[in-house]
């Protein structure tokens, strides 16, 4: 999916959060919006992909500002608050595919620009799939042999982690996340951290800390179990504005709340819908 008009405020956004959360140092502060700002002003092109710009734009942050992870704090209370709702939602879903998919799904509500209190209050909603593909991916599944799922933000493991169990049991299932800190997204410290790793299973990164995943900067292995896999379950918008550029042949499942304009209208969906698509 290629940059809509709307994209270039919200990268602008994006940039003066990622700053005041790296550094108290005004110098320092202003010294990293000017670089990142210079970055989106060079490089915004509706030809281009908004993940590619916003790898960037973290990446000089990190750098201008000496602090590898910025948005640590609000991950860290974002992965607090999914824990203590997990059991409260776990009751609400069955224990079946469509169960497990809109449980995973209703997480998807965590988002570094929403207060904890509105998040708190969009993830106890019902949810209900706008566009919902769950028989195709369950046929699909049945004749997998190796699925990749592709993780999004931190505090969702804990409601993907059932989703993971079931699917396990028709296919390998290879739970992909980043390999640093990248916005609030889930990395393998974070998954070794939450004492859930043998319960995933084979964790592995992208190899890249990018927003979503830019291929060309991906690890090699990374490339080689994309390559092979026969599903890929893709969580969250910045997964889909990568994938959505690539020949679908059937195999990109996208499981995601539509929490901007752009990616609702390319889905042909209304904003903050939830979606369960094969592509």
């Amino acid at each position: 999916m290629k940059l809509a008009s709307g994209c270039y405020e919200c990268l602008r956004r994006l940039i003066y959060q990622a700053a005041e959360l790296a550094t108290n140092d005004v110098s320092l502060k202003q010294r990293a919006m000017k670089e990142a700002l210079k970055i989106l002003d060079d490089e915004f092109s509706y030809s281009q992909l908004s993940i590619v710009i916003a790898t960037k734009i973290h990446k000089v942050i990190r750098e201008a500002t000496h602090n590898p992870d910025p948005y640590r704090a609000m991950k860290e209370n974002e992965m607090t608050l999914a824990k203590e709702l997990y059991p409260e939602l776990r009751s609400r879903y069955k224990d079946e595919l469509q169960g497990c998919l809109k449980l995973a799904a209703a997480a998807n509500v965590i988002d570094f620009f929403r207060e904890p209190s509105s998040i708190k209050e969009d993830i106890r909603n019902p949810v209900s799939f706008v566009l919902d593909d769950t028989e195709q991916f369950e046929a699909k599944l049945k004749n997998a042999s190796k699925v990749l799922y592709l993780a999004d933000n931190a505090g969702e493991l804990y409601f993907d982690l059932p989703l993971v169990k079931w699917m396990k049991q028709l296919a390998e299932v290879i739970y992909v996340v980043k390999p640093s800190p990248v916005q609030n997204d889930l990395t393998l410290k974070d998954v070794r951290k939450s004492g859930l790793a043998c319960e995933f299973g084979k964790v592995i990164s992208t190899g890249i800390a990018s927003p979503g995943i830019v291929f060309p900067l991906a690890s090699a292995r990374f490339k080689r179990e994309f390559k092979s896999a026969d599903l890929i379950f893709a969580k969250g918008m910045g997964y889909y504005e990568a994938l959505s550029e690539l020949s679908p042949e059937g195999m990109f499942f996208y499981c995601l709340k539509a929490k901007c304009q752009p990616v609702a209208d390319s889905l042909g969906v209304p904003i903050n819908s939830y979606v369960a698509m094969l592509q």
